[in-house]
């Protein structure tokens, strides 16, 4: 019997055409993933087509105006994940008849942004009534608060609906607090379908925004009831801190910067600086101070590459924003995103 011959050309094309066609598979199933729990980048293009535009120019407006915006926006939309998953439950306001999350210990006087909602969602009800969620829009504005300060571009998967109730007890008990240990860090994304990887990725958002006296006071003075502050703490920027926030006769509302090199730009100064022991809450610093933990490897791997933070930051954005999406006929298309229609 003739023996046939292969020649190196002719493999090197099989290999190529089998590559292709396992990427091409690895392809599908991924968009299938995307798509099983009925999102879509698509969702908007027949019924909505200038969504995303509307959404983008009351942004860019928002955050020229104050740079802050642009962390409170993002912030709107962790705090509405993390509770319930991302319904749009976050924005409902309490009525005599309904309690919402707003006066949470996580959102009380401290979530905000919620005016920018509103005229977002005036200006699409105007475009298209009744099509966009209040859901979508903070998936939306989140990304690009984002690309306003500088950080990275991702494609949103739109689709989610608005719920038609909220959980005051999972905004307190879901929502990472700033002097949560590692051990509760971990818990509570994992609780979310997050892992450690996505813990050290979004907690990076805190390179843009401010935080309150009160969210990091202990440190400065008390961390472990011994009178002492955290060991963990540069000395001069503890002595910056509490020049900010004195031990008594102070307002804890008062704010700083949790990224004082550079905090209105979205970039790697945050992981810098909580490998300088310059990380502004407890639940930041203890990422890196954690000795043994795969946290540390993480933060000292985006300290140093651009590249590597704002490629997970995306895709655990995307992850964050798939936590139990309600689609279908599941809730509904809020028509003010303060009430139930």
């Amino acid at each position: 019997m003739a023996q046939i011959k292969h020649s190196p050309g002719l493999t090197l094309q099989f290999l190529s055409v089998l590559i292709t066609g396992l990427a091409l598979m690895l392809w599908i199933q991924t968009v299938d993933a995307q798509s099983c729990n009925g999102l879509s980048h698509h969702f908007y293009y027949k019924s909505c087509p200038k969504a995303q535009a509307i959404i983008k120019s009351v942004v860019e407006d928002a955050v020229r105006k104050e740079a802050r915006m642009a962390a409170s926006l993002l912030r709107l939309h962790f705090h509405d994940c993390f509770v319930k998953g991302c319904d749009g439950s976050i924005l409902l306001d309490d009525t005599s008849s309904f309690t919402g999350e707003k006066t949470a210990n996580p959102n009380k006087n401290s979530v905000r942004g919620f005016g920018v909602v509103d005229q977002i969602k005036c200006e699409l009800e105007k475009a298209c009534p009744g099509v966009v969620s209040c859901a979508d829009i903070l998936a939306v504005a989140a990304r690009d608060s984002v690309g306003f300060s500088g950080g990275p571009f991702w494609k949103v998967l739109l689709g989610r609906r608005d719920s038609r109730s909220a959980s005051k007890s999972g905004a307190n008990n879901d929502i990472p607090g700033p002097n949560s240990t590692h051990q509760t860090l971990e818990t509570k994304f994992k609780r979310q379908g997050l892992n450690v990887v996505d813990l050290v990725a979004l907690s990076g958002a805190h390179t843009i925004g401010l935080a309150r006296c009160s969210s990091f006071k202990a440190r400065l003075y008390n961390q472990t009831v011994n009178g002492k502050p955290d060991p963990t703490l540069d000395t001069t920027y503890l002595k910056q801190l509490r020049a900010v926030c004195p031990q008594t006769g102070t307002d804890d509302n008062q704010t700083t910067p949790l990224d004082p090199v550079t905090p209105i730009k979205f970039d790697i100064d945050y992981y810098d600086n909580v490998v300088a022991g310059k990380g502004l809450l407890a639940s930041d610093e203890i990422l890196y101070s954690t000795k043994g933990s795969r946290t540390v490897g993480l933060v000292e791997s985006y300290s140093t590459s651009t590249h590597a933070f704002f490629k997970q930051f995306a895709a655990s954005m995307i992850k964050m924003g798939n936590i139990n999406p309600l689609t279908g006929s599941h809730g509904e298309i809020r028509k003010n995103c303060r009430r139930m229609n």
